[in-house]
């Protein structure tokens, strides 16, 4: 993931959230569910590495997601 530009992480991530927002349903919570996957994947990978503070706040996000795909159902 090194390799990839940080852009492009950065638009394939707010295109994924947009489309789960407005596309809204099943498939809108799927979208929004694979983003809280990923998410949830790089939390657990860099657990160690961070600072309580930092990890308070990317439980947050993943929290929100959840929520959010959550009421888009």
């Amino acid at each position: 993931m090194a390799k990839v530009p940080p852009v492009v992480v950065f638009g394939v991530v707010v295109g994924v959230f947009v489309a789960g927002v407005v596309v809204r349903g099943v498939v809108g919570a799927l979208l929004l569910g694979v983003l809280a996957v990923g998410v949830g994947v790089l939390l657990a990978a860099t657990w160690r590495v961070l600072a309580p503070a930092q990890r308070f706040g990317r439980v947050l996000v993943l929290g929100l997601v959840v929520g959010i795909a959550v009421s888009v159902l």
